[in-house]
């Protein structure tokens, strides 16, 4: 009897033995499948939130923000299921991606469990872009090379945070009237970043993109249907676009004006239905690309690079103007958008995470300034209030200030600064 409790005994030592080594093999195996996450896992997946991120706090770029601030916007957008972020450049003097990639290595080392993984830009111009000289939109920057070769240093130092390299940022549409360069330049460096996935230069299962506006990719003016777009459509992994009915409530308002049937609606009702409205825009866009793609007999992803709506504007979305500007608003519009991204596999690098006041600097309540869903005191805007009520950001700072609700979390106050949409009548001619 004592030989068979004492057999019995080492039978249930060597089954527990078994089973944590089957553990420990199985949590190997799960690091190892998460190093091995690839932009295909991430682009379309609802569990992998994705923004467009840009840290810096002061007026002017030359202020870098530090390694340990850009941990902390890290650990707050983790907070909010960020997993993917969206950078625009690696230019020299500006090290914001190399540092962020820093960062995110340092964040993993730390807590082997953290995610975080980057769509690279890499910055486009034309030659004599943002000088006084004349600028030419035929030839490129001579410079674009050494920005691409930047791009794949750090996509090779960081293979397992870079997924997605995207040439350029809104470089082929003709509005960008500073630097837009033609399709032809983009192909080109597409066709290169290709080539050296094929060659094992670069990660083979790294996803190159541009990232640009819905026109610029077929789903507008019929004059941008190019043979240089449909072979760049034809080259890249997926198509990266932006959408901004925000802007469009001002150059192109027929979707934003009230029509004569809502005239019995409240106000909020009101406000409801133009959001509606500017989400369906948005949706209508990303189908006009979609339909732009497939008659080229091309089938392949569509992702949205670039949406969103700011808070603040004393310009054309202000009070003087469309009326789109406010917080409630930007509020509804990013909802909207996560449900409907969300539901249909679609990405969004929703512009942005956080305010940054470089962009009009000379203008503290320009648009550009306040499309951030956090604001430089670290509160969060209406579009993240759920969250804050969740206590996702308990024990979490920036620049030392807790994420706390702006407006003091006091919606009737929100609902006093927010703009009722024109309506048919009364609306001010747009030029």
């Amino acid at each position: 009897m004592i030989f068979n409790i004492k057999k019995i005994g080492l039978l249930t030592a060597l089954i527990a033995v078994l089973g944590c080594a089957n553990k420990v093999k199985k949590q190997n195996e799960k690091v190892i499948e998460e190093k091995h996450i690839t932009a295909a896992d991430i682009l379309g997946n609802p569990d992998y939130q994705a923004i467009s991120y840009g840290g810096y706090r002061q007026k002017s770029r030359e202020i870098q923000p530090t390694i340990p601030q850009l941990k902390e916007d890290m650990k707050i957008l983790s907070a909010m299921g960020i997993r993917v972020l969206r950078t625009y450049n690696v230019q020299i003097p500006l090290p914001h991606a190399s540092n962020l990639l820093k960062a995110i290595s340092e964040l993993k080392k730390e807590d082997p469990s953290f995610e975080m993984y980057v769509m690279l830009g890499a910055w486009i111009d034309c030659q004599n872009a943002w000088t006084d000289l004349p600028v030419n939109h035929e030839v490129e920057a001579d410079y674009n090379e050494a920005e691409i070769d930047r791009a794949v240093a750090l996509a090779n130092k960081y293979p397992d945070i870079v997924k997605i390299i995207a040439v350029g940022n809104e470089a082929m549409i003709r509005w960008a009237t500073s630097y837009f360069v033609r399709p032809n330049v983009i192909l080109k460096w597409v066709n290169h970043l290709q080539g050296l996935k094929n060659s094992g230069k670069l990660p083979k299962d790294l996803w190159i993109t541009s990232s640009d506006d819905f026109a610029s990719w077929g789903g507008g003016d019929p004059s941008y249907h190019t043979p240089e777009l449909e072979a760049l459509i034809k080259s890249v992994d997926y198509i990266s676009m932006h959408t901004y009915p925000m802007h469009n409530s001002h150059y192109n308002p027929a979707f934003w004006i009230a029509p004569k049937d809502e005239n019995h609606l409240s106000e909020i009702e009101k406000i409801e239905s133009a959001m509606i409205r500017a989400r369906d825009f948005a949706i209508n866009q990303y189908d006009e690309v979609s339909k732009y793609m497939k008659s080229l007999g091309v089938d392949k992803p569509i992702h949205i690079g670039e949406t969103g709506w700011a808070t603040v504007s004393n310009g054309h979305y202000g009070v003087s103007g469309s009326k789109a500007a406010d917080e409630y608003k930007s509020g509804r519009y990013y909802q909207l958008m996560r449900e409907w991204s969300n539901k249909e596999g679609v990405s969004c690098f929703y512009f942005e995470a956080f305010d940054e006041q470089w962009k009009d600097a000379k203008n503290s309540l320009g648009s550009e300034n306040h499309f951030g869903l956090i604001n430089l005191k670290g509160e969060a805007k209406y579009g993240l209030w759920e969250l804050v009520d969740q206590g996702l950001f308990d024990g979490l700072t920036r620049d030392g200030q807790e994420i706390r609700k702006t407006y003091g979390g006091d919606k009737a106050s929100l609902l006093n600064d927010v703009l009722v949409p024109p309506s048919e009548y009364g609306l001010v001619p747009q030029h």
